[in-house]
């Protein structure tokens, strides 16, 4: 049964709609098993320490599988992974395990799934959790960075996504080289 939405939250949604954001697939594995989520409530939060928070929905899944691991990797997502943000999403009835099998991962040290076709890729891990209405607000601590330079990105806007670029050139799997690796000191 679908809980009915009040005014107030039908124009909040409304809103945030027009908000554009990055699509990122948040992945993790260890004691709780491996899982992902696609997201857009990811923000950078400070770079002294390098920080980041990601929220997640108390209801997903997921939720229980990236508090018990206490480590990920946000997979900020181009344009060519459209496809995968809608598995991610549950959208598709792909099952996870599955989602992980496709040729399209690395791995850290620890085995969280890398995205190869990222625009960037955030590995960290969980220092702090707090609830705010539905969500966890999870604190991450950056352990790793990998940026693609010269990327294009997916965005979340008006309910559709959408492909942003420094150029028109399209984004495709052959061009996913050229890593640049950081790790915060």
């Amino acid at each position: 049964m679908t809980k009915q939405l009040t005014a107030e939250q039908r124009d909040f949604r409304a809103a945030m709609s027009n908000l554009s954001a990055a699509v990122n697939v948040v992945t993790t594995n260890g004691p709780g098993g491996r899982a992902g989520i696609t997201v857009s409530a990811v923000c950078s939060v400070t770079d002294s320490p390098p920080t980041i928070l990601v929220c997640v929905n108390q209801s997903s899944y997921t939720h229980g599988i990236f508090r018990r691991n206490q480590r990920l990797c946000v997979n900020v997502l181009s344009s060519c992974d459209e496809e995968l943000a809608g598995h991610f999403a549950g959208g598709t009835g792909v099952p996870m395990a599955e989602r992980f099998e496709w040729a399209m991962w690395d791995h850290d040290t620890e085995d969280i799934p890398m995205l190869r076709t990222a625009a960037a890729r955030v590995v960290g891990r969980i220092i702090s959790a707090h609830t705010q209405g539905s969500h966890s607000i999870f604190m991450v601590s950056v352990d790793r960075v990998d940026v693609r330079e010269n990327s294009d990105a997916l965005v979340y806007f008006q309910r559709r996504f959408h492909s942003v670029g420094i150029d028109d050139r399209a984004h495709t799997e052959q061009e996913s080289t050229g890593w640049t690796t950081r790790r915060p000191a």
